[in-house]
């Protein structure tokens, strides 16, 4: 076994594998796309086939018990997270999963601490906050470029989904809040590095209980300030997004449309001092690099770029968002 390498095995074939995550590993260096498991078999052979995994599974215990599996990617449905974590880290994999890992803040450490005492490592997969655009920002901030931030508004909406999607099923921890919200609680967090003191929310809810359409402000110490909007509104057909960031600090602003976890050659303007500087960042593929740094963790014992710490704080976020709406 080559030691810098991590053979990996992706538990579920959903979209968001066969378009996002999957084309990471291909890229990430240090990953060996070894095994991958769907519900059925001819499913799972069909991923094997187009993607080049070396072995293929018909349901996702057999890969668990798969002694090579050195890692477990989990893109299953927001309602299964808990439970296939958990049996991964049992089975001593270390595991990147989906966002949101958990359903609220209790069930996330409850994973951390089950991760912690197998002794293997578990992340969050928010792929775009390895991005050097996000680290990009930070940097701007951080220089104290516009100050002191006072002010934070995000908007990630997207389009609306037939019944056939399980992002509209409440049961399933459907609605616009968890499967797009927490980008924006997310980015915030990040951006911050707390959690707010008080959180007001609003929504349009579906006959089957899931927000559409959600706004949301938040009050933060320091007399700091942030509001989102997130939402499934949008023409189906069109398949059209919108993503919005504005900061606002002390002494100048910054403002962006660059999508989540888009790549390629991005800008966002800092406007300070009277003037507007554009900034320029090449972002390469954020799903290469989520899977290379989780890579590296268990290869050369970095620390999670997502850390227990920010992905709880983000989870006790959005869980006060959640309430706030009346979810």
């Amino acid at each position: 076994m080559d030691s810098k390498i991590v053979k990996w095995g992706v538990l579920g074939t959903a979209d968001i594998a066969r378009g996002c995550t999957i084309p990471g590993m291909q890229q990430a260096e240090n990953c060996e796309l070894y095994a991958i498991a769907g519900r059925n078999i001819d499913k799972a052979n069909a991923f094997k086939d187009a993607f080049g995994f070396q072995k293929a599974y018909g349901d996702y215990e057999s890969l668990l018990n798969d002694p090579e599996v050195q890692a477990v990617y989990i893109p299953l449905p927001n309602h299964l997270h808990y439970e296939w974590i958990m049996k991964a880290i049992d089975a001593g994999k270390n595991v990147l999963c989906e966002k949101p890992m958990a359903p609220s803040a209790k069930e996330a450490a409850e994973l951390y601490a089950a991760a912690k005492k197998k002794g293997v490592v578990l992340m969050e997969a928010f792929a775009y906050l390895h991005s050097p655009y996000v680290a990009a920002l930070k940097e701007v901030i951080d220089k104290g470029t516009i100050g002191d931030i006072l002010y934070i508004e995000s908007a990630f909406l997207t389009a609306n989904h037939d019944m056939s999607n399980i992002r509209m099923y409440k049961e399933y921890y459907g609605g616009g809040m968890y499967d797009l919200g927490c980008y924006c609680t997310s980015l915030i967090t990040w951006l911050l590095g707390k959690v707010p003191v008080d959180v007001k929310g609003v929504a349009e809810f579906s006959k089957e209980g899931i927000d559409l359409n959600a706004a949301v402000i938040m009050k933060y110490d320091g007399d700091v300030r942030a509001s989102f909007n997130c939402g499934m509104i949008f023409d189906a057909e069109q398949s059209r997004r919108f993503d919005r960031l504005y900061i606002h600090g002390t002494k100048g602003d910054i403002k962006s449309d660059v999508e989540y976890n888009q790549s390629g050659d991005l800008k966002f303007n800092v406007c300070a001092d009277g003037k507007t500087e554009v900034k320029s960042i090449q972002a390469p593929h954020n799903y290469m690099l989520e899977v290379t740094q989780l890579g590296k963790c268990i290869l050369d014992n970095e620390k999670p770029h997502i850390s227990e710490e920010f992905s709880i704080m983000n989870a006790k976020t959005l869980d006060m968002a959640l309430e706030a709406i009346g979810y």
